[in-house]
């Protein structure tokens, strides 16, 4: 394991925010030995165009929403285990390896274990998967709809209904720490 530092940049490329994170160094592992499946879907750029298209031609409201060390969230199915980070290793047991319970940055199956968390909450809160596009998600009500985009670890959403939005922004932040970043402004240069 070891510690990575970056900055946040916002649309006009002023630093917002300085983060540091423990990683892992996931170029060792071996698909097929160390873990099975690390595919995740990820949203096309096409697709989260016609996204937006949609919601303008709808009148929809898009707001984003970032999700905080998103890749911690996910539930790991191997066992993994990895050494002790420089700087912190114990002086008492320092052979010793800590097994992973939840994903961690840098491992191949962080992405897999994201998207499977963020699918099965989704879906466990009467979201349904668009049939074509496995990261969009879709919620009814009373004949108004809210349209959900995942995009890795940043999630846009278009709603008819204001109550809808609110209602999605509460179960988000009841289950992941997230960060709202207000009425969608600029998205990965689109």
């Amino acid at each position: 394991m070891k510690w990575i530092w970056k900055n946040k940049h916002d649309g006009e490329n002023n630093v917002i925010r300085n983060k540091s994170r423990l990683v892992a160094k996931g170029y060792a592992q071996k698909e097929g030995v160390d873990f099975e499946e690390s595919f995740a879907p990820v949203a096309r750029l096409e697709a989260v165009r016609l996204f937006i298209a949609y919601a303008a031609h709808k009148s929809f409201t898009v707001y984003q929403m970032d999700v905080k060390i998103a890749f911690i969230y996910g539930p790991l199915k191997e066992e993994v285990y990895v050494n002790q980070p420089d700087g912190f290793v114990d002086p008492y047991h320092p052979d010793k390896v800590y097994r992973l319970k939840k994903a961690l940055y840098g491992l191949k199956q962080a992405l897999r274990a994201w998207y499977d968390e963020l699918f099965n909450f989704l879906v466990s809160k009467r979201f349904s998967k668009g049939s074509i596009d496995p990261t969009l998600f879709i919620t009814k009500h009373m004949g108004d709809i809210l349209l959900v985009k995942i995009y890795v670890d940043d999630i846009i959403f278009g709603f008819t209904n204001l109550n809808l939005s609110k209602r999605f922004k509460k179960l988000m932040h009841i289950k992941f720490e997230m960060s709202m970043m207000g009425e969608l402004k600029f998205f990965l240069g689109i």
